[in-house]
């Protein structure tokens, strides 16, 4: 693709938002969980904000604007809730089971969908009735008069624990990446693009933890 018609691209990718681009810092270390316990493709654990208490809980799916599905990835206020399992999309490659930090990923999903939805993978939405691209679930069916920014994410190692990041697949110049921050929503934190202010996370892995969240 000619330089010109990509940087086209991208200006209308992101003419009608106001978020800025980062680029993130390779250090290819192994992801772990709270524990120091290595994560796994097979592994399923909770994502939950690294400091206890006012920071909230764990991040479930809930329904915003005027869906009757829950399709949009939340981090739930009360930090009692540990939110839904989630785990990282396998590539396929059999050899290949421990993930490391900067690493592209196939995809980030629910354990679980909810039975209204397609799928149960993070996709980034952009939406003319929301100031910022924010994370959802599902596919082109349950994101009707939406568009799906076409991209990857990766694991940072950010303050004490983690942070998520989008790599879209068309920027320019390429490369460029966004954090994934909190924006406060009527059901719970919507998990959105951002230039400031990252979500640090920890991995809690899912074996004997009680409290959860709900798919509905």
């Amino acid at each position: 693709m000619k330089p010109t018609m990509l940087t086209t691209i991208s200006l209308l990718l992101f003419a009608s938002t106001t978020y800025f681009p980062l680029i993130a810092l390779s250090s290819n270390e192994q992801l772990e969980d709270i524990n120091g316990n290595p994560i796994f493709y097979s592994t399923h654990f909770y994502i939950k904000p690294s400091i206890f208490g006012p920071a909230g809980g764990g991040v479930r799916l809930g329904k915003t604007g005027n869906s009757t599905c829950p399709l949009t990835v939340l981090q739930d206020y009360s930090e009692v809730i540990n939110g839904l399992p989630v785990k990282f999309t396998n590539p396929g490659e059999i050899f290949i089971d421990l993930i490391t930090t900067d690493e592209l990923l196939k995809g980030i999903e629910f354990v679980e969908k909810p039975e209204c939805g397609e799928s149960s993978k993070w996709i980034v939405v952009e939406d003319d009735d929301f100031p910022r691209p924010w994370i959802g679930i599902g596919g082109i069916e349950d994101n009707k008069d939406k568009k799906i920014i076409d991209g990857r994410f990766k694991i940072v190692k950010h303050g004490f624990g983690y942070k998520i990041v989008f790599c879209p697949r068309i920027t320019a110049p390429p490369g460029l990446c966004f954090d994934i921050g909190r924006y406060s929503d009527e059901n719970g934190r919507r998990l959105i693009l951002t230039e400031k202010n990252p979500f640090e996370i920890v991995f809690v892995i899912t074996d004997n933890i009680g409290t959860g969240g709900s798919l509905v």
